[in-house]
């Protein structure tokens, strides 16, 4: 069974960095794709970064070029470090795997298969 664990979350100030891990048994993370997701009070989730078997990346444009996502195979890990953080960027974090029959480098929501519990980031200004 998949489960995706979450952790790193937290309060930082504009400008500040954080990285958020995700712990993920049930499948093999350098087979699957999978990625990060995040949801604001009153908006809709939207995916902010992809990573796929062979490393191919995918990003949400806002965060492209502050948000870096990584795996470490050996330890079955998912990572994003994200830096230059901004308060728009405030929100529950969600480690997903994508589902075995979407496209590479999806950030679509429809093609999330599992859901980890989220951790929350909140930047203020």
């Amino acid at each position: 069974q998949v489960h995706l664990v979450e952790s790193g979350g937290g309060s930082v100030q504009s400008g500040g960095s954080l990285r958020l891990s995700c712990e993920a048994s049930g499948f093999t993370v350098g087979r699957s794709c999978k990625g990060w997701f995040r949801a604001a009070p009153g908006k809709k989730r939207e995916g902010v970064a992809c990573i796929c078997r062979d490393g191919v990346t995918n990003y949400l444009s806002s965060v492209l070029g502050r948000f870096t996502i990584s795996q470490d195979n050996a330890k079955n890990m998912l990572y994003l470090q994200m830096n230059s953080l901004k308060p728009e960027d405030t929100a529950m974090y969600y480690c997903v795997k994508m589902a075995d029959w979407s496209l590479p480098r999806s950030l679509q929501t429809s093609d999330v298969s599992y859901w980890g519990q989220g951790t929350q980031v909140t930047v203020s200004s």
